[in-house]
């Protein structure tokens, strides 16, 4: 957390202990530098104290970790490394990028991808689900109840990837390539950065999407010149650590393989770029859908031609951001660039990760994905 002042003329004193007294989203070294900030901070004051309102609503989770992974981390007496230590995966495969001391690990610097859960199988999904899916999945209750997951199961942390793609499909109403009409599902999906060691759990969308081939594209500047056009074909679900167990008969070599057309499949390909930059060479697989996770449109120069493609194309385009404010500000430059509002309002994600950000700019409760939106 810094100073919201912070680079404003005279240097900060000291740690951002003084909260402002309407909103208490933002802090402050002290009151010299408060006073100096409120004429940019009086036009967001009232909006922040409103999202600091709405906060509780955020925490709607089911698991029961709920109190070390949300309530501590985002009042600073616990970390994500604690959280991951307690649970015997901090810095362990998928779950390396997880918190701040895996944050410098490069996708390059790992396996193409790391198939292993690193959890026993009573706590995560790494073989076909027991019993159809009778209904849409409208939560993480749903999700764990249909998939006989118990709730202190940490698995949501890494699938809220998957699941995002799963909600934004329903959102922007994709019936022809879900309802039978079609087998294949073509997706582009924008800027993945932690997700390039966490490719497996996309497996899970076999199970999301039964009987449809779903392809997705992965562009964006992070990742690896040397992984640029490498293509993944998911034909098996993540392992778990149990030597017997039947989701070992499928061998990393298998989980390679093409699979036939009598089976789901989810391949994978990464682009290394901007999107604007590399959408003509994929033309082999027109969208049904892009989605950009945490995307970051008003940080992001970059964000500009990218929206102006997308809205050239009249392809459903799905966004989600960390917060509220993120969003709002991203709907802003949506519409300026488009000339119309969007077509997707913005709404909480059910399918956030239930874990707070804990180096979060402002004291505004943030999660992964946790607002959604679209044009």
């Amino acid at each position: 957390m810094e100073c919201a002042a912070r680079g404003r003329g005279t240097r900060c004193i000291g740690p951002p202990t003084r909260r402002c007294g309407s909103c208490g989203a933002v802090a402050y070294c002290s009151v010299a530098h408060q006073l100096s900030h409120w004429g940019d901070h009086r036009e967001e004051c009232a909006r922040f104290e409103q999202q600091m309102r709405s906060a509780n609503v955020l925490l709607d989770f089911p698991f029961t970790f709920f109190s070390e992974a949300m309530v501590q981390v985002h009042e600073k007496q616990e970390t994500r490394c604690f959280f991951f230590v307690r649970q015997g995966l901090h810095q362990v495969g998928m779950w390396r990028n997880e918190c701040h001391c895996g944050a410098s690990v490069a996708a390059s610097d790992c396996p193409r991808v790391i198939y292993d859960w690193n959890l026993p199988s009573m706590l995560c999904p790494c073989r076909e689900p027991i019993n159809p899916m009778l209904m849409r999945l409208s939560n993480w209750k749903d999700y764990y109840e249909w998939r006989c997951l118990p709730l202190h199961s940490p698995v949501a942390l890494l699938l809220h990837w998957t699941f995002t793609i799963y909600h934004a499909v329903q959102l922007a109403a994709i019936r022809n390539a879900t309802n039978g009409s079609s087998n294949k599902l073509y997706i582009h999906y924008l800027g993945p950065d932690k997700e390039l060691l966490q490719l497996a759990v996309f497996g899970e969308l076999r199970a999301l999407f039964p009987g449809i081939q779903v392809h997705i594209d992965l562009v964006g500047p992070a990742v690896p010149q040397s992984r640029d056009g490498e293509r993944i074909n998911l034909c098996s679900y993540a392992r778990c650590t149990e030597i017997d167990c039947p989701c070992k008969s499928s061998t990393e070599n298998a989980s390679l393989e093409v699979s036939n057309a009598r089976n789901s499949a989810v391949t994978l390909q990464l682009h290394k770029g901007f999107y604007h930059e590399r959408y003509r060479e994929m033309k082999d697989s027109s969208p049904h859908l892009i989605l950009a996770p945490n995307a970051g449109i008003a940080a992001y120069a970059s964000w500009l031609p990218t929206i102006e493609l997308i809205k050239e194309m009249d392809v459903p385009a799905i966004f989600s951001d960390y917060c509220e404010e993120a969003a709002n500000l991203a709907a802003n430059c949506i519409s300026s660039v488009t000339g119309h509002p969007l077509g997707i309002p913005i709404q909480l994600n059910p399918f956030r990760q239930p874990m707070v950000v804990e180096d979060s700019s402002l004291f505004l409760p943030s999660y992964s994905n946790c607002f959604i939106f679209g044009m």
